[in-house]
Formats: C-alpha cells, sequence, structure tokens
C-alpha cells in the first residue's frame, strides 16, 4: 500500500461512526477539479507513510474510533487492498471505502470476503462520456458493472457526483440517476476552485452550476433513489 496521508479523526467521513482516513496515493482517473491532487498525482515531494505506521496508530489511538474509512487517490489501485482491509477488520473496525468504480473486481472481492461495511462510489458523468472527459482508457462497462455490485451488495452505500460542467448537465444526470436506481443515497457536491489537480479549469470558463441547477439535478436524483441531498 502506498499511503499518502492520515486523518485522525473525523466525524463526517462515516456518519455516525468516529473514523480515522487512511488516504492512499495514485489515481487512475485524471479529473481536473480533483481537491486532492497531491494524492491524485503523488511527486517527490508527496510525504508517505508505512503500514507499520497505521497499525502504530491503531494500537495507540484505536480505542477512540470506531471506524477507519480508506479513501485516495484511488484505493482498489493497490494489490495489497484486500489483505491491509482483512487487518483493519481483525482489529475490530468496521471499514468503510471510497472508490471511483473503475475495479469492480477488486469490489466484489471486497465484498465477498466480508472485508468492507460501506462503500461509497463516485459517479462522474455518464459512462460513456468517461474515457474522453475524466480519462482515457476508462471502460464505461467498468463503471456500470461497479454499480450493480454494490447495489446487489446488501451493504450500506452511497453514490456522490461531483458538479461542474461540462461533466454534468442535464441528460448525464437522468442517465446516472437511472444506473444507480434504487441506491440508497446520492449526494451531489459542489466542487472546490481552489487548491485543485488543474487550476486552469476554473480560470478558463465557468465551470459552476447555479444553485437551481443543483435543485433540479438533486430532483432528477430524488427520482430513483431513496435519499437524494445536497452536500
Amino acid at each position: 500500500m502506498r499511503i499518502g496521508g492520515l486523518q485522525k479523526y473525523s466525524l463526517i467521513d462515516y456518519p455516525p461512526q468516529i473514523s480515522c482516513v487512511v488516504f492512499t496515493a495514485g489515481c487512475n482517473f485524471h479529473c481536473p477539479y480533483c481537491h486532492n491532487p497531491n494524492l491524485a498525482a503523488p511527486g517527490p515531494d508527496t510525504q508517505e507513510l508505512s503500514v507499520d505506521e497505521i497499525w502504530q496508530f491503531l494500537e495507540t489511538r484505536g480505542k477512540y474510533l470506531d471506524a477507519v474509512v480508506i479513501s485516495g487517490g484511488e484505493p482498489t489501485l493497490h494489490p495489497d487492498l484486500a489483505d491491509f482491509c482483512r487487518q483493519i477488520r481483525s482489529r475490530g473496525f468496521a471499514l468503510k471505502i471510497d472508490t471511483n468504480g473503475s475495479h469492480p473486481a477488486v469490489i466484489r472481492e471486497l465484498i465477498g470476503r466480508d472485508l468492507v461495511n460501506y462503500i461509497a462510489m463516485d459517479i462522474k458523468t455518464a459512462p460513456e462520456r468517461y474515457p474522453t472527459a475524466i480519462s482515457n482508457g476508462i471502460d464505461p462497462d467498468a463503471i456500470r458493472q461497479t454499480v450493480r455490485i454494490i447495489l446487489d451488495s446488501g451493504l450500506s452505500h452511497e453514490f456522490r457526483t461531483t458538479c461542474a460542467k461540462p461533466f454534468t448537465d442535464a441528460a448525464a444526470v437522468a442517465e446516472m440517476a437511472e444506473l444507480i436506481r434504487g441506491a440508497h443515497l446520492h449526494a451531489i457536491q459542489k466542487p472546490r476552485t481552489e487548491h485543485v489537480l488543474t487550476p486552469k479549469f476554473f480560470k478558463d470558463h465557468d465551470r459552476l452550476h447555479s444553485d437551481a441547477e443543483l435543485a433540479h439535478f438533486r430532483s432528477i436524483f430524488a427520482g430513483t433513489v431513496s435519499r437524494a441531498i445536497i452536500r
């Protein structure tokens, strides 16, 4: 595991659990509005932690925590993710994983081995737009498969969409809403405009949706999921 950071205490990443957040380094997506650029594209200045440092932290501070969240970057890129999750679960912690959904086989393995309690998946845009909008080589069917695996898992879950033009429009939102039909929760998120992976993305064009547009998008998701919110 390449670990790019540790947030030692969080009340918002896995409510109502008190959690810590382990951030993995590296991502196969290149979302220009990514607010963790040092994790998405780690460079020589990225300070990484060892797995042993994580175990030491959990041994000394774990009694104050209910859960561990694994975020990124993209955790499913790491071949030793399942073993890392197994060791967390063996220590008695609930586990949540954040994923971009590009590796359905990994998510299927984690679920099949009972290594995860909660899954949060980011839905960026309509699946067919991924190869040109998000990253070359991303298989739209992989995104669809991961969604179906999560929906069929019986686990607590949520889907999230960061709304920024041109990734999100009424047509893309309608397709995403149908894709995740039956989901427990969908959350719309506004992008940050500073300290992002591609700063000029926000300088050259108006990328932000109005509050009215976001409310409309939420209403579309509300028609297919149990709960739709704007964060």
